[in-house]
């Protein structure tokens, strides 16, 4: 009978960003029966939202990898930051692969994030361009630390900025 709830659940919702939702939903209920970890419920996630917690991911990484040669090298703490995260960035993911999966399949949904995923790469290879590794370091130690999507996307606004002046601060 509970399975065939599950299910009901599953059909009922559409597009990959439900099926990712009821998926960890029901991931996290089967792991809170069995005492491992506290209840989570996610609030489901917009494309806009989704569109910039992926861009901080990959800036985060790009960067790190960027800056670990100096003394503000940080990927430990990005790879902190993802594990603390990996909930919402799956989301972001499954959200943004059902948007473009739904315009055109999931093999030009794969094809479109890994072109996301290139020209991010490519944008902050260079370094960012108004950040130092100094306040990338600091950002990413204060994200580890919050559970908050809100304050996620600040500081994605913050690193991403919208309309901001490009200035090379490496």
């Amino acid at each position: 009978m509970k399975q065939g709830l599950n299910m009901m659940m599953v059909r009922a919702l559409t597009g990959m960003a439900g099926l990712a939702l009821v998926a960890g939903v029901m991931l996290a209920g089967q792991a809170q029966a069995a005492g491992r970890v506290a209840p989570v419920v996610m609030p489901a996630m917009g494309l806009e939202e989704a569109t910039s917690l992926r861009r901080l991911d990959i800036m985060l990484m790009v960067t790190g990898l960027r800056c670990r040669a100096t003394p503000d090298d940080f990927l430990s703490d990005f790879v902190a930051f993802e594990g603390a995260h990996l909930a919402e960035l799956n989301m972001a993911a499954a959200v943004l692969r059902g948007q473009l999966g739904a315009e055109g399949g999931r093999a030009a949904a794969d094809r479109a994030l890994d072109r996301m995923g290139v020209v991010m790469a490519n944008q902050y290879g260079g370094g960012h361009p108004w950040m130092g590794c100094g306040a990338l370091k600091a950002m990413t130690r204060e994200l580890v630390e919050t559970r908050d999507r809100a304050a996620m996307l600040v500081a994605a606004e913050r690193a991403l900025g919208k309309g901001r002046q490009v200035v090379n601060a490496q």
